[in-house]
């Protein structure tokens, strides 16, 4: 299985005032999942995946609590993969119970993490919303001298 493209097709951030937050919750959905084609590669099957990532900034440290978040970035985006024929009947017959087989589904969700949390923290800084990410804290060594 290859990554031929990684594309959004939505952006959006917004930070509601007062801004108060207890929790903050990523969440990666796929939403469709179909057969592709691609003239060039006549080998190989084209598979696209649509999706979405999630950043959501609560009031509430419970997930069943329906206020309205104080924060949120959304990422809606298309991957296309080339899979073998044995890949792509696997993924397809996986998606028609709206699942995905576990190694294709930790590959693509790292990919999800890497391309979004970048432009996610990106956004957050802008926003001045908290990291959705714990960044690494560099600790200073004292010098010998």
């Amino acid at each position: 299985m290859n990554v031929l493209s990684f594309n959004f097709t939505k952006i959006s951030a917004e930070r509601k005032l007062p801004f108060k937050h207890k929790s903050i919750r990523t969440n990666i959905e796929f939403i469709n999942i179909e057969k592709d084609e691609i003239e060039m590669l006549k080998d190989s099957e084209v598979i696209k995946i649509s999706f979405n990532f999630v950043v959501d900034y609560s009031e509430s440290k419970e997930k069943e609590e329906s206020k309205e978040p104080t924060g949120k970035i959304i990422f809606e985006g298309v991957v296309i993969l080339s899979a073998d024929k044995e890949e792509s009947k696997e993924i397809l017959e996986a998606w028609k119970n709206k699942k995905l087989p576990e190694t294709t589904k930790a590959a693509l969700f790292n990919l999800i993490l890497k391309k979004c949390s970048i432009k996610a923290l990106s956004l957050e800084e802008e926003l001045n919303l908290p990291y959705h990410l714990p960044l690494p804290n560099i600790k200073k060594t004292p010098q010998k001298e």
